[in-house]
């Protein structure tokens, strides 16, 4: 079966990211490594996932593997410097389950978004009684190299298209 819209895509994948700067690209180094213990489904056509990746996995069948690398532009887009926010540090008390050490600069504090979504934000500097939070995506700005095979490609449900997400995938349920 091809993947084109509504269908349920897994995905086993190294994902590499690198960044330009200054004239320098540094060496891709890797973030994330799917397998086949723990593909990535996705629905596609409706994943919130960059649409050049979308359109790079089109027409592919199961066995099909993949290489290409999204520029920051096609994957996440520059940081937005609207994204940076100071708050209060009250905000993350231990009452709420965050604890001293997390807020160290250079930390990912594991937030939820105003719609339930997990989301993160990096601590840039603490600044006393307030931190500086960065809450763009923690790809912005990288290239994203992605190596990997298609694991699956399935019909989705008509629940899965209604929901717009995946039944089963680990750790996602709603």
């Amino acid at each position: 079966m091809k993947i084109t819209n509504n269908t349920v895509v897994g995905l086993t994948y190294e994902l590499k990211v690198s960044k330009e700067e200054e004239e320098v690209e540094s060496a891709p180094f890797s973030v994330e490594v799917r397998d086949g213990e723990d593909p990535f489904y996705f629905l596609f056509g409706n994943s919130g996932l960059p649409e050049k990746f979308e359109e790079l996995l089109a027409g592919k069948t199961q066995g099909d593997s993949f290489s290409f690398v999204l520029t920051a532009d096609e994957a996440y887009g520059p940081a937005d410097d609207e994204m940076i926010m100071s708050l209060p540090k009250s905000q993350f008390s231990g009452e709420r389950g965050f604890e001293p050490g997390m807020l160290e600069e250079g930390n990912f504090l594991p937030l939820v978004d105003e719609n339930g979504f997990p989301m993160q934000a990096k601590v840039l500097k603490d600044l006393g009684e307030d931190i500086l939070l960065d809450f763009n995506h923690p790809l912005v700005g990288f290239d994203l190299h992605f190596d990997g095979e298609i694991h699956e490609v399935r019909e989705a449900t008509a629940e899965e298209i209604a929901h717009g997400h995946v039944h089963g995938e680990h750790g996602h349920q709603h």
